[in-house]
This record gives structure tokens, C-alpha cells and sequence, in this order.
């Protein structure tokens, strides 16, 4: 069970009315009202890597798939950043940029097939203008910045793309920064390079995303940034001790400080304690797995099968089912730690293999989300500011900082 609020909120409990559960709650008419008036902002979708894995048309409805057009409009989407995302075993075997580009691909073949469906978005200036008509937004996030390879110059290539955010690292140390998962600590922070590309993407109006980055480079790459910098899709550590994946609160009050925004995900591994430490046992699993290989192809023997031992892992920890609360909460605890204009949603749609808290398994169910926040005390004018606004005046602070 996920933790509880802390103190200083549950004294906030009788007079906000947070004592009511949410989980058996539909969605009032009035939380679908706001979702389909307020402009909602999801800065981290995976929808491009499924793509290119097995296309399937996302214009219309998507079995199996958590972002859609039809779902989007059901749940009042109107931007949703689509997540370019590369491994550390394509940085490894020198194909992230091949597989940066082809998704990026896909994006645009998705909007050219559906031109008054989608749209590209480069620029928040643009929102109100281009989600006229229906419209849903798509904007890129590149997730890794292995693609970038060691060259500057490829930051400009990226943008001209129209990729608005790079998250520095994923699950190990890349060119640029150390990973939270990693147990190595290449660079104890941003490497030289990782110092120049912050300050890149401060000059061209990329913005700085330090989700899955260790503690030191998250901290070093917001003293560094001459603009905010975001967290695209991380919880609170507070709920997760020792998970480092995680934001601490000093880190988000660094954020917050700066002018930017951290994005609460909705995965199960992050938002929930037991889901937060079979993540983190996984990761130290697969390093240990990876050694073993290693001393085995020494030897001359053969590896040790890595889809039994992902068989094995998934059987052994199932996930939690995990209540719309345990997102809430996290929500709760941002706005009281950092304030209402710091917070965000960064769901993680389509890349958690479902591993979602109920009541917001696809982009239809944000409507979910509002009707939780209001029936926990939120004025509509704040919820607002959750679901959108918030990411939007950060990227419009980088943007002019470029400028």
C-alpha cells in the first residue's frame, strides 16, 4: 500500500475534503467538462517507439495501444509530448541516431496521414491556433541523449527536427551524464561534454529534462542552465526511499526555484513503494546478470539466456494493482512542497507495458484525474495550471531564454 500523505497535508485532509476515496469514483460531468475545455499537457508519451516496432495507425482506434486520436479527444489531450527513446544498447551497438530518426519519421508520417487530426508543435506560442479544429499536438521529447553521439552540432540537427526536450541519460551512463539506475558513476555527475550540451540547448531553447539522471547531474545541470529545466516524468521520492529514479525534494525545490516543472508519471514502478522496488531490484538484477555473462564468455562458455531470465523476473515480480490515489497523493505532495506553479503530468502512456494505477491506463482517462483532484479540494483555476499550464510557461520562459 502506498504511503500516506505527510503530516503537514493530512491536517489539510477535513478541510479540503480529501477524506473521500477517489478510486470508486467516475468521472463527475463536471471533471469532463474541464478536461475538454482546459488545455491538457502530457510531456512524456512512448507512442513512437511502438511505431517503429509495429506500425499501427493512431489516427483511428488502437487496440491495445494507450494513445490514440479517438482516446486523446475522449480524454481532452491537446499536446502530448511523443517520446523519441533510445537504449543504452543502441548507444552501445552506435544506432541511436538511426533509431532517433526513424521514429522521428514515424511521428511525421502519423500527422501527414492525418493532417486534421495531428499536428506537429514546435513552439508553445502555437498551441491555440494549431489545436483548433480537434486537433491533438505533437511535439518531440527526445528520451537519451545518446542520438547526440559526441557532437554538438547534432543538437541543432535535433531541433530542427522539432525535438523540444532531451532527457540526458536513461538506464546507464551515456556521453553526458551518469544514469540513477547505474551503479557505476562514470561522470559523478555531467561528463565535460554533458556541461556543454546544457549550455546548447540553452542557446538554441531545448529544454533540460533531468528525469533518470543521477542526483549529481540533475543537481549540476540545474546550477548550470542559464533557463528552468524540467522533470518530464518523475515521482517523488519521498513515497520511494532509495529510489533514486525518483526526484528528492531537494532537487524538485531546485526545480521549482528555477522556474520549472516536475511531471508526475503514472506507472505503477514509480508512483507505488513496491512497484518503485522491484524496478530497482530489476536494474541491479540485470547488472548482476550482465557480469555473470561477462566472467562466462571469459571462460569460453555460453551466455545465460536473457529472455528466460526477463521470463523469470516478470513471473517472480508481478505488478502491484495500484490505486488512482497513490497519483494523487504524489500531486498533493508536489503543490505543498514546491507550489501549484511547478507541477505537472508526465503519464508515461505506452511505455510501462500497462503497469498503470487504475483509473488512468490511457489518455481517455484524464478526466479521471480532474475529477480526483476537484473531489480532493483543487480549485479548477489550479488544476488547470497541473495539466497543462504550468509545462507550458516553463517551455515559453526557455524559449525567450534562447531568444
Amino acid at each position: 500500500m502506498h504511503r500516506t500523505l505527510p503530516v503537514l497535508l493530512l491536517a489539510l485532509v477535513p478541510a479540503l475534503g480529501f477524506a473521500q476515496s477517489t478510486s470508486q469514483l467516475s468521472a463527475t460531468d463536471a471533471a469532463r467538462a474541464l478536461a475538454q475545455e482546459a488545455v491538457i499537457v502530457d510531456t512524456h508519451i512512448d507512442a513512437p517507439g511502438m511505431l517503429t516496432d509495429r506500425w499501427m495507425d493512431l489516427g483511428s482506434d488502437a487496440p491495445g495501444r494507450e494513445f490514440d486520436y479517438p482516446k486523446a479527444r475522449a480524454g481532452g489531450l491537446d499536446v502530448g509530448f511523443m517520446s523519441i527513446y533510445t537504449s543504452a544498447k543502441q548507444d552501445e551497438d552506435g544506432v541511436a541516431w538511426q533509431a532517433a530518426n526513424e521514429m522521428i519519421d514515424s511521428v511525421e508520417a502519423l500527422v501527414q496521414r492525418h493532417p486534421d487530426r495531428f499536428a506537429l508543435l514546435h513552439s508553445p506560442g502555437d498551441v491555440e491556433r494549431l489545436r483548433q479544429g480537434g486537433r491533438v499536438l505533437l511535439p518531440l521529447g527526445m528520451e537519451n541523449g545518446a542520438p547526440i553521439g559526441d557532437d554538438l552540432a547534432n543538437l541543432q540537427f535535433f531541433f530542427d527536427r522539432g525535438v523540444r526536450y532531451i532527457t540526458l541519460a536513461h538506464s546507464a551512463a551515456n556521453r553526458i551524464a551518469d544514469s540513477s539506475y547505474a551503479i557505476e558513476r562514470k561522470w559523478n555527475g555531467l561528463s565535460p561534454f554533458g556541461r556543454q550540451v546544457v549550455a546548447e540547448m540553452n542557446r538554441l531553447g531545448i529544454m533540460v529534462d533531468v528525469s533518470h539522471v543521477s542526483d549529481e547531474a540533475a543537481r549540476q545541470a540545474i546550477e548550470l542552465s542559464t533557463v528552468p529545466v524540467i522533470a518530464s516524468h518523475s515521482a517523488f521520492r519521498h513515497f520511494t526511499p532509495d529510489f533514486e529514479r525518483n526526484i528528492s525534494d531537494e532537487l524538485a525545490k531546485a526545480i521549482a526555484a528555477k522556474g520549472g516543472v516536475v511531471q508526475i508519471p503514472f506507472g505503477t514502478a514509480f508512483v507505488d513503494p513496491r512497484g518503485a522496488a522491484d524496478t530497482q531490484a530489476h536494474f541491479r538484477a540485470i547488472n548482476d546478470f550482465n557480469q555473470r555473462n561477462a566472467e562466462l564468455r571469459a571462460a569460453g562458455k555460453p551466455d545465460l539466456d536473457r529472455e528466460t531470465f526477463n521470463r523469470e523476473w516478470s513471473q517472480a515480480h508481478p505488478a502491484p494493482q495500484t490505486p488512482i490515489e497513490a497519483v494523487l497523493d504524489q500531486i498533493d505532495y508536489a503543490v505543498q512542497l514546491i507550489g501549484v506553479d511547478h507541477v505537472g503530468i508526465g503519464s508515461d502512456f505506452d511505455g510501462v507495458d500497462g503497469e498503470l494505477a487504475d483509473g488512468l491506463r490511457t489518455v481517455a482517462d484524464f478526466p479521471n484525474l480532474i475529477s480526483g483532484l476537484q473531489a480532493r479540494g483543487h480549485s479548477d483555476a489550479d488544476i488547470r495550471k497541473i495539466l497543462g499550464g504550468n509545462l507550458l510557461r516553463t517551455w515559453a520562459a526557455i524559449e525567450a531564454g534562447a531568444r
